[in-house]
């Protein structure tokens, strides 16, 4: 097949130009190539930041979790078991010493009942007894028949005997209603606090059973009363850091429900004995809150201690990343020119984990270098 002369001209320019272009191709990649090695190949000066000493303060402490109690919680309980007929107070209420908190009826037991009512008869039968006997002999004595000595002896056993008789009738009087007649006031049925303070929680309503504490039962609690003017921080701490706390140490507690306020306390107690949780050994620490005035703090709130080991106030201080250690020497690097550093030996003193105490070496205007990670 023959090709015409025209065409055969096309293909010979076309394949010019398509050689030409890969070689622009490949002369664009190879210097590509090399302008971004010799762009790797350039180092890029490191650029330093800086910072100076400041004057603050450094505490070191260690933390406890815990809850906020009051240091005296008192449950009152009935002296006499029963139904609940009355509650007079609720959670919340302010009462006195002697303040009335419930009443209960007294449910006796069958059997005591039964034995003082047959005491009462009894009792009963001895006194008219001997009230007859008293009445003939006091007629004797009248009559000047028996000497003095007799009608004495016989009066004796008549006021005995009556004195018995008013001794089982109240008995039986205070087994039916929990009172009797020359108590007046005085009553087992009513329940009163023992201690003035807040009613922290009233488990009981009206129409429960109640039982009094005996040598088998802590008896029935009927409300819990607690001082809310004095609080305790109650804590634990771990094993390793126990060792280093003593009694009368500051703490600074932090409140979760109330987060704008920091409660001063004082370390007033430290367990001698551990007890495992979780697989560490815990200290129970009690700490005396001091409540800023007028500041009402709930019974049982969460709380973080921050148990200060030691402090130092109003020193110079920077920032422990800044320190460099070589041996048992520490330096760090100051500023002398811009982005031109020499070392300078530093004494350090109380550190909290970030920040740390300098002692000398070091002065509020020297720029210091903050090493690159």
């Amino acid at each position: 097949m023959r090709m015409y002369p025209a065409i055969k001209l096309n293909l010979r320019v076309m394949k010019r130009i398509l050689k030409f272009g890969l070689l622009l191709v490949f002369a664009a990649l190879v210097i590509w190539v090399f302008v971004y090695l010799y762009q790797k190949s350039k180092t890029v000066p490191t650029v330093y930041e800086t910072e100076t000493p400041v004057v603050g303060d450094i505490i070191k402490k260690t933390v406890a979790t815990g809850s906020i109690v009051p240091r005296k919680e008192i449950a009152i309980k009935p002296q006499e078991s029963g139904i609940v007929t009355h509650v007079y107070v609720e959670a919340g209420d302010l009462i006195k010493q002697g303040d009335m908190i419930a009443r209960i009826q007294i449910i006796p037991e069958m059997v005591q009942v039964n034995e003082a009512e047959s005491r009462v008869n009894k009792a009963r039968l001895a006194f008219e007894n001997a009230k007859i006997a008293f009445e003939r002999i006091k007629d004797l004595y009248e009559q000047k028949v028996i000497a003095l000595s007799e009608y004495e002896a016989e009066e004796l056993k008549y006021n005995n005997s009556r004195e018995d008789l008013a001794a089982a009738e109240n008995h039986l009087q205070l087994i039916l209603e929990g009172v009797t007649k020359s108590m007046g006031s005085k009553t087992n049925t009513v329940i009163r606090s023992t201690v003035s303070g807040m009613v922290l929680d009233v488990p009981i309503e009206e129409g429960n059973s109640v039982i009094k504490s005996n040598t088998f039962n802590d008896g029935t609690t009927i409300a819990i009363v607690a001082d809310m003017a004095e609080m305790i921080f109650k804590g634990k701490v771990d094993e390793t850091e126990v060792g280093k706390l003593k009694e009368g140490m500051h703490l600074l507690m932090t409140v979760g429900a109330i987060e704008s306020e920091v409660f001063d306390a004082f370390l007033e107690y430290i367990s001698p004995k551990g007890v495992e949780e979780g697989g560490a050994i815990q200290f129970e620490i009690k700490a005396a809150v001091k409540l800023i005035d007028n500041q009402f703090i709930r019974a049982g709130y969460s709380a973080n201690a921050d148990i200060v080991l030691d402090r130092r106030d109003s020193v110079l201080t920077i920032n422990e990343r800044v320190l460099q250690f070589e041996g048992d020497s520490t330096f760090v690097e100051v500023e002398t020119a811009p982005q031109v550093f020499e070392k300078r030996p530093v004494k350090t003193g109380l550190s909290d984990g970030i920040k740390v105490e300098l002692i000398e070496g070091l002065g509020l205007e020297d720029k210091v270098k903050i090493p690159t990670i």
